[in-house]
């Protein structure tokens, strides 16, 4: 269980920076225009506009965090492992990434290890960017400048299941399907993040669904470890 301890299981929730291509400034519509005609490629028909609504969240430089939610490891009086979460859930990217560094802060830093499914290549990437363009200084904990690749303390449940094999991408929802984690996610996936997000205006939906992520990439770590899950009763979600 000391071993466990001090991973933070992490998943972000992303949206377009603006909720349509018009409301952004001259000069970023300029660049999106540039990166969408990459996508244009597959379908000749999807305007700039289009474009932007389907994938402008994915970017860090198009897009913005509203949503991060966090969980970790803890012991009850009983001896039995249990799952704690919490969530950060704001309109404003600025207000969200300060309290979550304010968070982090009140952990150990040198012990603190971040745990995501894809979160190399996407949540830790996507956060450092964000709170550079906030202006917000990177917590210990995402600054990796001068560190080695065996010092970075980051943990992916997606390398665990590569074993290797770079050209193999895993969902999550397929490896929770496979070990037979429940879900419950309802009518939500990632694909309808920014919907919900600009048109339903149900942000505290998209904080459940970003919850219920955390619990299945700590279930899918316990999996990928050789551990038993940890119990629905055990699972506290704040």
């Amino acid at each position: 269980m000391d071993e466990f301890r001090n991973i933070l299981f992490i998943d972000i929730e992303t949206v377009a920076c603006s909720p349509s291509y018009e409301g952004l400034d001259e000069r970023l519509k300029v660049q999106w225009a540039r990166k969408a005609n990459f996508f244009r490629q597959k379908d000749a028909a999807l305007t700039d506009e289009d474009l932007f609504h389907e994938r402008a969240g994915i970017y860090a430089e198009f897009g913005k965090i509203i949503v991060i939610a966090i969980g970790k490891f803890a012991t009850n009086e009983a001896g039995e492992r249990t799952l704690r979460t919490k969530h950060f859930a704001h309109h404003d990217e600025a207000s969200l990434l300060e309290e979550f560094c304010q968070a982090l802060q009140k952990m150990d830093k040198s012990q603190v290890r971040f745990c995501a499914h894809n979160g190399k290549e996407f949540d830790y990437p996507y956060l450092s960017r964000r709170m550079l363009v906030q202006g917000i200084p990177l917590p210990e904990s995402l600054n990796l400048s001068g560190k080695k690749p065996w010092d970075i303390p980051h943990l992916d449940t997606l390398e665990m299941w590569k074993f290797g094999d770079y050209k193999h991408y895993t969902s999550l929802d397929l490896l929770a399907t496979l070990f037979k984690i429940p879900t419950s996610k309802g009518d939500m996936d990632g694909s309808r993040v920014n919907e919900v997000y600009y048109r339903e205006k149900d942000l505290k939906k998209i904080a459940e669904y970003c919850v219920s992520d955390v619990v299945v990439v700590a279930q899918l770590f316990l999996r990928l470890k050789g551990c038993p899950l940890v119990e629905d009763k055990n699972i506290i979600r704040a």
